[in-house]
C-alpha cells in the first residue's frame, strides 16, 4: 500500500492550515518588530525550521515587551 493513500487528509489538512497561518503570522510579526530578544535572523530561522513550536516560542520569548 502507498503511504499517501493511508493518510486521512480530512483530518490532517486543518492542522497543516493552522500551522501555516501561525508561521506566517509569526514571520510578519518578527519582520515588523523593531527589536527582538536576540537576533531577528535567528528568530526567523527558528520560526521556519521548528515548524509548530517555533512560532509559539517566538510569541512567548522573542518579542520584546514595550
Amino acid at each position: 500500500m502507498d503511504v499517501l493513500t493511508e493518510i486521512n487528509w480530512a483530518l490532517l489538512a486543518p492542522i497543516l492550515f493552522l500551522q501555516a497561518i501561525l508561521m506566517i503570522t509569526a514571520l510578519i510579526s518578527c519582520v515588523k518588530q523593531e527589536e527582538t530578544n536576540g537576533p531577528k535572523g535567528m528568530w526567523i530561522a527558528i520560526i521556519i525550521i521548528v515548524n509548530l513550536i517555533g512560532p509559539i516560542l517566538y510569541f512567548l520569548f522573542g518579542r520584546k515587551n514595550r
